[in-house]
């Protein structure tokens, strides 16, 4: 088992506690401003700091400025507070004389923001080595000049809406799987082998196409002058085409062409180790057919069911590809900034937050079905 381990440890284990890591670790800023970081130490925040401060950060900007260290530390500075890079490089432009007396007045004068205690909290916040301004800025929260955790303005406050999103769609692709694939798992499981067998493989074969196949697929059956629109006004059901391609409906029915297997699959196993024996037996005792299927079949079937929606939901909640392609701006999951923080942006730090929240959610949901189920997690791999 220890080379195994090893191997996992070094290509799963690591990778992903280091990319996590980046939500909580802040090494820019200390190396770049070391003397207002030090003068900032005693400051108690009621107030604009004195001339020291001052004096320091004309002599950190300086030196940043010569290295050219400036522009990642303003880049991580305007992560929390917006304009800040702007505020850095101007201020670097109308530095007091090196070795003058007064450094307070002349940057006051040139630049009026470094007369807020907030711009001052955020420098002295970013100090590190490790912050939690990322994870509050995931569920649109934020720390004010005093330090305390308050709500991100209105207008940048999002993260909480698309996680409520995420989890939407994704509870409802997975009751729509259900409704879909409890019947089609129960037709299968009643069938000859020699008739169920050829049906599965049908099933099976979205396994062998690529996601990013099916998903273009739905684009080309859903757009204005796609298939289906040109069938329903050929056909005369309706008189315009319908739009269904770039909205939510897009989303639902491509999210459930692709995740509808991972539901079939553990309530066929389950239903074909169900005892014909234990339906005839209800019959025999006067039963109808529903009540046989209410009272025996189904508490029976209770562990696929929980074993399939537990697949489909954790699957969903991750999507990126389907939501991108076929999906308006509306309908963009979390994963959709994830990979939007750590590509275009490079918000390393947003990228892990969110995904951590990501985990987090995931976690809590296993958590509640371990509850529920009152026994371990079948291992569905």
């Amino acid at each position: 088992m220890a080379p195994l381990f090893l191997f996992l440890l070094a290509t799963f284990l690591v990778p992903i506690g280091a990319m996590m890591w980046r939500a909580l670790g802040d090494t820019e800023i200390a190396p770049v401003f070391p003397r207002t970081l030090a003068a900032l130490a005693d400051w108690d925040g009621r107030a604009v700091p004195g001339e020291p401060a001052f004096a320091a950060l004309a002599a950190d900007i300086r030196v940043a400025r010569a290295e050219g260290t400036l522009a990642g530390a303003a880049t991580r500075l305007n992560y929390d507070v917006n304009g800040y890079r702007s505020l850095l490089f101007a201020t670097a432009r109308r530095l007091p004389a090196e070795g003058a007396a007064d450094h307070k007045g002349p940057i006051l004068a040139a630049q009026p923001l470094w007369g807020e205690r907030e711009t001052w909290a955020a420098l002295r916040r970013a100090g590190g080595p490790v912050t939690d301004l990322y994870l509050l800025a995931a569920v649109d929260l934020r720390r004010d000049a005093d330090g305390a955790i308050a709500g991100t303005h209105p207008d940048q406050a999002v993260f909480r809406a698309v996680l409520g999103r995420t989890l939407w769609i994704a509870a409802v692709v997975t009751l729509v799987c259900l409704l879909l694939g409890y019947p089609a798992a129960y037709l299968l499981a009643r069938l000859p082998e020699r008739t169920a067998n050829p049906i599965m493989i049908l099933i099976l074969v979205p396994f062998w196409t690529s996601l990013l196949v099916r998903t273009t697929a739905w684009v080309v059956l859903l757009q204005r002058e796609g298939v289906v629109n040109s069938l329903l006004v050929g056909t005369g059901l309706v008189e315009a085409p319908l739009p269904m391609i770039y909205n939510r409906f897009a989303v639902y029915v491509a999210m459930v062409h692709i995740l509808l297997p991972f539901m079939i699959l553990p309530l066929y196993s389950v239903m074909r180790a169900i005892p014909a024996a234990h339906l005839r037996a209800a019959s025999s005792l006067g039963a109808a057919p529903f009540t046989v299927f209410r009272r025996v079949f189904l508490p029976q079937t209770a562990a696929g069911v929980a074993a399939g929606s537990l697949l489909v939901f954790i699957q969903a909640i991750g999507y990126y590809v389907t939501p991108a392609l076929v999906g308006g701006a509306e309908d963009q999951m979390i994963s959709y900034f994830i990979a939007f923080y750590a590509s275009r942006t490079i918000n390393w730090g947003m990228a892990a937050a969110l995904s951590i929240l990501l985990v987090a959610a995931t976690a809590a949901l296993l958590l509640v079905y371990r509850r529920l189920a009152g026994a371990q997690i079948p291992k569905l791999g």
